[in-house]
């Protein structure tokens, strides 16, 4: 490769891992500490405080609209505008010559309008920002607290429901499964997901970095997650519905639970039909009454995805069903040809289609879905069960003084040891010194890139791992560096003396890092959770480092020194020979 495609090639790579970068130094320095507690708060939190700050500025600007209605839209709220404009095209209505508070507010149908702007606003800030953290450098529970909960499989209740006691491989394969579907239902318990993993053959270990709620954590440990399907009773169901809407309240007791009319009978009960909102909420739309006897267990249930309806083009959610599941579904399909079936998780109604004809194995929900509304209802059927129950052994609590103890000991000696190792460079090699540790300064740079792209999570061991991986990054620069005094002392010149430098020390550098990486694939694949912290930022750092030290230092010294350039090169503050 050319001299300028070398140059090109490492501003390419300095610009790919800015942007990569950037998601993280957004987070952790541009975005206020008050914004960023929000964001890491549940979705409830944020719809909470989005809708009481879109009340407190509906309530600023109706009153500054009536005391100051001439005054110009200030900056804080000229985002309005933009919505006040699309308001006024719907309505047919032209732009004001001049924002004023007043022709803000009147630009307007109605205050639902007004709020809804508004709320929409903080909405889509928040939740971007929210969005943002999931493309940043995450910092685990040893750095940031949080809390620690170890789960067992529940052998005894799985014996009682299938009959039998499953091996330590079945084991294993109920348990990854279950990690699996924690994984894909969970709600995220501030800026990171918690760690789900094995550990041993029978536990599953959860870490939930941050400030945690223990009451939310337990809720969602302890929740089971049940999938049924139901049939409707739609004569029932079209009466509560009409109910519902003429007064709401009387559904309810003082908890907020629902509460069934006194004509539904026994063999009938009364659930809530929900979706979601744009805070990713559920929310009460409807109510339904649907049959107690449930018609087929979600056990059954081997697979669901989403596709297209050939013919309408809509969204459509399909499951297979295993041979009992379908022998049981055929039976109740057959028997109930145009009746309605609701799919039921958690007691909350997620579905409801009509019984066309008969099916047994292989089933499509059709019901006017959005894709949103598709895809989580796919996951939703896929994830309602737990292949194999799980009890909480034990929970611990991480505090957060001790995690911003260990952030400070970590950044220090990360910090300590790489301007020891900048400094001895410089002062022992002189100007290639300096080459070095720019070669060193990029490493460092694009390894925290790439552990911020692939959302990693540091901890202590991990950063053990880039200490050390600064370290090796110097050794293949001093290999090189020896392998030119060695030119330099034969009498060797210039161009020369890189050429042979770096020629020689090449297979030295790679068998030496090679091999690093070997070990730390291995350990990565096989080692416990600290121990993959520090193999896995081990190996991105090497890649990193054979880069940076067998390329950007060789391009550095041969935009300096030139094969018509012959002058001594400096390697030591040592007198040459």
């Amino acid at each position: 490769m050319k001299k300028t495609g070398r140059i090109l090639l490492v501003v390419l790579v300095l610009a790919v891992a800015t942007a990569l970068l950037y998601p993280t130094f957004k987070w952790y320095v541009l975005t206020p500490a008050e914004t960023k507690q929000l964001a890491a708060g549940s979705d409830y939190q944020i719809r909470d405080y989005v809708r009481g700050q879109a009340e407190k500025d509906v309530r600023i600007l109706k009153s500054l609209a009536k005391e100051n209605p001439n005054d110009e839209v200030s900056s804080e709220y000229k985002y309005l505008i933009k919505d006040a404009k699309a308001e006024l095209s719907r309505q047919r209505r032209q732009n004001p010559d001049k924002w004023t508070n007043y022709a803000l507010l009147s630009s307007f149908s109605g205050e639902d309008s007004f709020f809804s702007a508004i709320e929409a606003h903080y909405r889509e800030n928040l939740l971007s920002v929210k969005e943002n953290s999931n493309y940043i450098l995450q910092l685990g529970l040893d750095l940031r607290g949080g809390m620690s909960v170890l789960l067992e499989a529940d052998v005894d209740s799985f014996a009682e429901k299938n009959g039998y006691i499953p091996d330590s491989a079945e084991l294993i394969s109920l348990l990854n499964e279950d990690i699996s579907i924690l994984n894909s239902r969970i709600d995220q318990f501030g800026v990171t997901e918690p760690d789900i993993r094995l550990q041993g053959s029978d536990q599953i270990l959860i870490e939930i970095s941050g400030e945690t709620d223990p009451e939310r954590v337990d809720s969602f440990l302890r929740s089971r997650g049940s999938l049924t399907f139901q049939l409707v009773d739609n004569s029932l169901t079209e009466r509560v519905e009409r109910e519902f809407v003429e007064n709401k309240s009387k559904f309810f007791d003082s908890d907020g639970n629902l509460v069934a009319p006194s004509y539904i009978p026994e063999n009938r009960m009364l659930a809530g039909y929900y979706t979601e909102d744009d805070y990713g909420i559920e929310n009460l739309e409807s109510l339904v009454v649907l049959r107690r006897e449930i018609g087929l267990d979600g056990a059954h249930l081997k697979s669901a995805n989403v596709s297209q309806d050939e013919q309408t083009r809509r969204p459509v959610v399909n499951f297979t069903l295993d041979s009992e599941g379908g022998d049981i579904f055929y039976n109740l399909t057959s028997k109930n040809t145009g009746a309605s079936l609701a799919v039921v998780m958690d007691g909350k109604v997620k579905s409801v289609a009509r019984i066309n004809s008969a099916i047994r194995d292989s089933v499509q929900l059709s019901g006017g879905f959005t894709e949103d509304e598709a895809q989580s209802l796919a996951v939703s059927l896929k994830t309602a069960s737990l292949p194999i129950d799980l009890k909480v052994l034990s929970e611990q609590a991480v505090g957060a003084s001790l995690g911003d103890d260990a952030v400070k000991i970590s950044l220090r000696a990360i910090l300590i040891g790489f301007l020891l190792v900048v400094l001895f460079v410089a002062i022992y090699y002189g100007p290639s010194g300096f080459v070095a540790d720019f070669a060193l300064l990029m490493n460092l740079y694009m390894m925290i890139a790439l552990l911020s792209a692939l959302n990693y999570t540091m901890t202590l061991s991990s950063i053990a791992g880039i200490v050390l991986t600064l370290g090796m990054a110097i050794d293949a620069n001093v290999i090189i560096f020896e392998r030119m005094k060695e030119e330099l002392e034969k009498g060797a010149l210039g161009y020369q003396i890189v050429l042979s430098g770096f020629k020689k020390a090449f297979w030295t550098i790679m068998d030496s890092n090679i091999t690093t990486i070997i070990a730390a694939l291995v350990l990565s694949i096989f080692g416990s959770s600290s121990v993959k912290g520090f193999a896995n930022t081990l190996a991105i750092g090497i890649v990193c480092s054979l880069f940076t030290s067998l390329f950007v230092s060789h391009l550095i010294f041969d935009l300096f020194i030139t094969e018509d350039n012959m002058k001594r090169v400096k390697l030591s503050w040592r007198k040459q020979r």
